[in-house]
């Protein structure tokens, strides 16, 4: 395991040396293939032999260098595969070649794989082609054959290969040159047949301050060709002055969304703790240019639009969650107030794909009252479902089940560490951001190295895992835990969530407390609930009370005695770190749950049913949350133990760790607690207010939830809220989500199966990547 370590650490210095190095943000981004082939395509200003060297030789040269292996030129996604994207790039790059006479085995080795792998990689479009795949591959294919090069697909194509060139057919005779469509027509111009009227003065009309048409290098250099304005030959130069290893498929780029995308796939693959420094630094220059609105400037045209408004909610939701204070009017008032931007986006919301996944999941971050948020929420969401329907042409299969995904389950009840495996085995992970004809996607040797560390740190967290899994189950057996009889065994659940939800950066004594806990509290709740007498209770509650277990036997002795050896660990623990006893703490904390446990049992046995209000203040103990992350945030740096919180007496954020589970057990709960004649939050709501029905009860319920946990959220994330350490308030948000993960939208706690897969890709099965 040391040797695992040691190999990440070394690849971590690797990765941030190459970081410091490379201080150009363009090196992170993938150099478009399809966009360099038409900046080689361009004839030389003065020469007499023009035939026989283009004006931009480096980007010739740039497209003999960088074929791959299997034959294509362009876009692969994360795990090296190639994507429908390759398809017109790699038939860009041989027409380059061709037109210079040059790397006779480079084209017939591209043609060879266009020929072989378009049925594959057009076939996953289940038929709905997207729209810039309609006009540029038939271009492409059109100036093939202009150039001379034999094409020869295979004949089971010849009907898809139709059906696009008739799309393409309508939308020529349908789209304006530059309407509402975006990217708008003649951002394509290097693919628009010859036939299509396209005057010189349409083109100038089009021209960017810069001389760049809608800043694509491809549309330039074929604007340049066609009107030789010296504007756009500037552009072009400026392009290659800046990126001769390649040119990007915009330019120029926004170099803070580039960093933020960076920072964004830091996190995303779990790699957030090795480059904390590097992240800190990078967001703290972001928010400083934000305040000093650099970063801010509303988009001057609809071509712009897209990328800010994808900056800003990944900026709101990194900075947001650092602890930066940032209000939602400044990031996304200036679009949800313009409706000509949101018919824009309403009208090209394919285009704004990711962008209103990274909206979307900015929203995640909501505070109470922040109605800015909650509008763009559902904005977001309505076009992220537009684009998930059945009937939607869109350019990423992956991408789509991605935000199928992001739909489906809210961030709220993932846990993190099979979040980033996800994140790893996706294939899409190194996408940036939509653009004309490519993703903007993280250059391929850096996206290599992450994958490789992201890969190496989630195994070495396994191992890790299943060393302290088979510790807390010695534990569970040998304290008489795991073999109660009438209690749910719930101890690879316990250890899997907490360690699935808490960073690895914290101590295993910390992991292995809150399993432990987690057990004793499944167990002593099971008793109390339908094993123990109200004599047996009352016994072991006093015993708690004593904390003595004179008079004790059966299953109340055994639960003592695994508690009682659980306190002396975390004080021994304590002790050795702190220097300080938290024997008493312990012990009041724990006899006040098994108090409101006792209290639950009476009501129960007894028949009484307690008021909405009566129930809340005990229940919310009773859940014991509390019980599990308290004790153990005596264990964090900087510790709890400095807070000086005694039992019954309890700040903000530990009331809301309490009620919001209490809420969410008694929503998937109350079923089954009706039909054994107890109460719960739900029900209680139906007695005190006749004309309800449960629908009525669970959405009530619902919402105080909703509004406790923005609240909860912003007690976690922005100083001035409580006197509790940071690492404290990251527990209990923790803690909270593992809630959210169990009792979302079923009691998965209580299922035998339903966690079981996650537990083994978590714990025990290896990353499945290409």
């Amino acid at each position: 395991m040391e040797v695992k370590h040691v190999s990440i650490q070394a690849l971590v210095k690797e990765i941030k040396e190459e970081m410091l190095l490379d201080i150009d943000a363009y090196s992170f981004v993938s150099p478009s293939a399809y966009d360099t082939a038409w900046m080689a395509m361009i004839d030389p200003l003065d020469s007499d032999q023009p035939w026989l060297s283009p004006m931009f030789k480096d980007c010739l040269d740039w497209v003999l260098n960088i074929q791959t292996e299997e034959g294509y030129w362009g876009e692969c996604d994360a795990h090296g595969n190639p994507t429908i994207e390759s398809l017109p790039a790699t038939l860009a790059c041989v027409i380059a070649l061709k037109k210079w006479n040059v790397g006779n085995q480079n084209i017939k080795r591209g043609l060879d794989f266009v020929h072989g792998n378009a049925e594959k990689l057009i076939g996953v479009t289940y038929d709905h082609f997207p729209r810039w795949f309609t006009i540029v591959f038939p271009g492409m294919i059109e100036v093939a054959h202009e150039v001379g090069l034999e094409l020869a697909f295979p004949s089971q194509l010849n009907g898809l290969l139709l059906d696009i060139f008739h799309k393409r057919k309508r939308i020529l005779e349908t789209e304006e040159l530059v309407g509402n469509q975006y990217p708008p027509l003649l951002s394509y111009l290097e693919a628009l047949p010859s036939s299509y009227d396209i005057s010189e003065e349409d083109i100038t009309l089009n021209l960017s301050g810069d001389g760049s048409l809608f800043q694509s290098p491809a549309a330039t250099a074929r604007a340049f060709m066609a009107s030789g304005k010296e504007q756009s030959l500037s552009y072009l130069q400026s392009v290659v002055g800046r990126c001769a290893n390649g040119v990007p498929p915009t330019y120029p780029m926004d170099e803070e969304l580039i960093k933020l995308c960076l920072v964004n796939q830091l996190q995303k693959l779990g790699l957030a703790e090795h480059f904390t420094h590097e992240i800190e630094d990078n967001l703290a220059q972001l928010y400083r240019n934000y305040n000093s609105k650099e970063s801010m400037a509303k988009p001057s045209n609809n071509a712009d639009v897209s990328t800010q408004l994808h900056k800003n909610s990944l900026a709101f939701r990194l900075l947001r969650m650092h602890g930066y204070s940032v209000l939602p009017c400044h990031y996304f008032s200036w679009f949800l107030n313009n409706q000509e931007v949101r018919a824009h986006i309403e009208e090209n919301y394919e285009h704004f794909s990711t962008t209103m996944l990274n909206v979307y999941r900015a929203t995640d971050l909501m505070f109470p009252g922040e109605n800015e948020l909650q509008e763009a929420r559902s904005f977001s969401r309505n076009m992220l479902e537009k684009v998930t329907s059945k009937d939607t042409r869109f350019r990423s299969v992956g991408l789509k089940k991605m935000m199928e995904h992001e739909l489906r389950f809210p961030w709220i009840a993932r846990l993190d560490h099979l979040e980033h495996r996800s994140w790893i085995e996706e294939n899409n992970t190194d996408i940036l951001w939509v653009g004309k004809a490519s993703f903007h996607r993280l250059s391929p040797l850096l996206n290599k190295k992450l994958i490789q560390l992201a890969m190496a740190d989630y195994e070495f967290r396994q191992t890790i895992y299943k060393n302290e899994l088979a510790e807390v189950e010695r534990w569970s057996r040998s304290s008489g835990m795991s073999n109660m009889g009438f209690s749910r065994e719930k101890t690879t659940y316990c250890y899997f969530a907490i360690a699935s939800s808490i960073p690895l950066p914290y101590d295993s004594d910390l992991r292995i407390i809150i399993a432990k806990s987690a057990v004793v509290i499944t167990v002593a709740d099971d008793f109390y609930d339908k094993e123990g007498s109200l004599d047996e209770l009352n016994s072991l509650t006093d015993a708690i009370g004593r904390w003595d277990a004179n008079g004790l036997s059966g299953h109340g002795k055994t639960i003592f005695d695994a508690l009682d050896d659980l306190v002396r660990e975390i004080v021994t623990k304590v002790m050795q770190q702190q220097g300080t006893d938290i024997t008493n703490f312990l012990q009041q904390i724990w006899y006040e749950t098994f108090v409101s446990w006792l209290v639950e049992a009476m009501w129960s046995k007894g028949g009484f049913l307690p008021s909405m209000d009566e129930y809340l203040g005990t229940g919310m103990v009773f859940i014991a949350a509390h019980t599990m992350v308290l004790p153990a945030s005596c264990l964090l740096n900087p510790s709890l133990t400095d807070c000086k919180i005694r039992p019954g007496e309890y700040e903000s954020l530990n009331k809301l760790l309490m009620l919001i589970p209490r809420l969410l057990n008694d929503i998937q709960s109350y079923q089954k607690e009706q039909r054994e004649g107890k109460m719960n939050y739900v029900l209680l709501y139906l007695k005190e207010n006749p004309g309800a029905d449960i629908e009525d009860s669970t959405a009530y319920v619902r919402e105080i939830i909703d509004k406790k946990w923005g609240e909860l959220l912003q007690h976690v994330l922005m100083d001035g809220f409580g006197q509790l350490p940071k690492p404290c308030k990251l527990l209990h948000l923790s803690c909270v989500k593992v809630f959210q993960t169990f009792f979302h939208s079923t009691n998965r706690f209580d299922s035998n199966t339903e966690m079981l897969q996650d537990i083994q890709k978590a714990i025990y099965i290896p990353l499945n990547v290409d």
